[in-house]
């Protein structure tokens, strides 16, 4: 459809140059003697130029036509503030360009007074534009109001209604999802507000459920069964993020940014993105930190009953598990390998990583 229009738009820019020029051309040749009257016609001209134009698009308008899908396409993926911002720095600028241009218009100089502009709006607009597109997110924190109203919860009581009743956006990382247990948090009502999917993390669970190893495609299939579980749930506010960041390739950086843009909370499972996110102050949720919040606390001191199961790294240690899963190291618990031995706690180590308890068996302990 577009190369259509396309093409009848060169069509008419033909048939208008060729009214208005070509009889000019055939007089200034001095080529109307011996020829019919009705050859240096405007409207013969309008058709010859009409008929020229045609022609000539067949050889560029395809190009053209690629360059505008492809211009369409970065439109259509790039966030909804970076078309509206870079439009409102383009607008500006072109307004600028005119009060300029004004008084250059006046300029005896034929060359300043009509070239001058033109290069003005260019420049102008394009200035504009990179900026509106650039400073964004200052731009957006600038307008923000200081009391935002989404996702307000219209059915308390005043006598109980709480300050902040903003809930901000819980954007979910690849490999919260591939976890599994995010589901079950969501279902029990930890999470509240909506819980954004963003489509870049969703193009890279489709590419690791394609992948040729057999343990990354079964991790990339669980993440899709996971949100599949979470959409179907009626009680969970799942939304779609369509944006993308083309000057980015990390998905973990363009989560950060999103997150920064819609003021939303990253929630994740991964230590490293979890430590980029406090560097940059972004709020983040690490599922590990809350299933180290309900685990049993235990205490130096305390006596535990363990199944020694395997070696540990250290020369003489054991290795054995507490029914969440929880690790315990047994020093000289070497010999005890395939046994339930009492341990006495000796240290506890605790980190968003995870929580790995030191004990040592309760028998050498009498012995000593």
């Amino acid at each position: 459809m577009i190369k259509r229009v396309l093409q009848l738009f060169f069509i008419i820019i033909g048939g208008t140059l060729g009214f208005v020029y070509i009889p000019k051309i055939i007089l200034l040749l001095n080529l109307g003697s011996g020829i019919p009257d009705w050859i240096d016609s405007p409207f013969v001209g309008m058709v010859v130029g009409a008929v020229i134009m045609a022609f000539l698009s067949f050889w560029f308008v395809d190009s053209l036509v690629n360059v505008i899908k492809t211009f369409e396409d970065k439109i259509i993926k790039a966030p909804i503030t970076d078309v509206v911002f870079g439009s409102i720095g383009l607008v500006f600028g072109l307004l600028v360009s005119f009060l300029i241009q004004i008084p250059l218009a006046s300029l005896p100089i034929a060359g300043i007074s009509t070239v001058l502009p033109i290069f003005i709006y260019i420049f102008l607009g394009y200035f504009f534009f990179q900026v509106g597109f650039k400073k964004r997110d200052e731009l957006i924190g600038l307008f923000r109001l200081p009391s935002r109203s989404r996702e307000r919860k219209k059915d308390l009581r005043p006598e109980i209604a709480q300050v902040g009743d903003y809930i901000p956006y819980k954007i979910f990382d690849t490999s919260v999802i591939i976890d599994g247990r995010i589901a079950d948090i969501c279902q029990t009502k930890f999470l509240e507000g909506t819980m954004v999917i963003p489509h870049f993390v969703l193009e890279e669970l489709q590419h690791i459920a394609d992948s040729s190893d057999v343990l990354k495609r079964n991790r990339g299939r669980r993440g899709l069964d996971i949100l599949n579980k979470i959409q179907k749930d009626h009680s969970i506010h799942v939304d779609l993020y369509e944006g993308d960041y083309d000057d980015i390739t990390e998905v973990d950086s363009k989560l950060v940014r999103l997150a920064k843009e819609i003021g939303g909370i990253v929630v994740t499972n991964d230590f490293n993105l979890n430590k980029v996110c406090e560097f940059q102050k972004v709020p983040v949720l690490n599922i590990n930190d809350l299933a180290n919040a309900v685990k049993p606390v235990v205490l130096p001191g305390e006596e535990l009953r363990v199944q020694v199961i395997k070696d540990g790294k250290e020369q003489n240690q054991g290795v054995g598990y507490l029914d969440d899963g929880t690790m315990i190291v047994v020093e000289e618990g070497h010999r005890y390998i395939g046994k339930t031995i009492d341990v006495i706690i000796t240290s506890v180590l605790q980190t968003s990583a995870g929580r790995m308890i030191f004990a040592k068996p309760k028998l050498l302990e009498k012995a000593l």
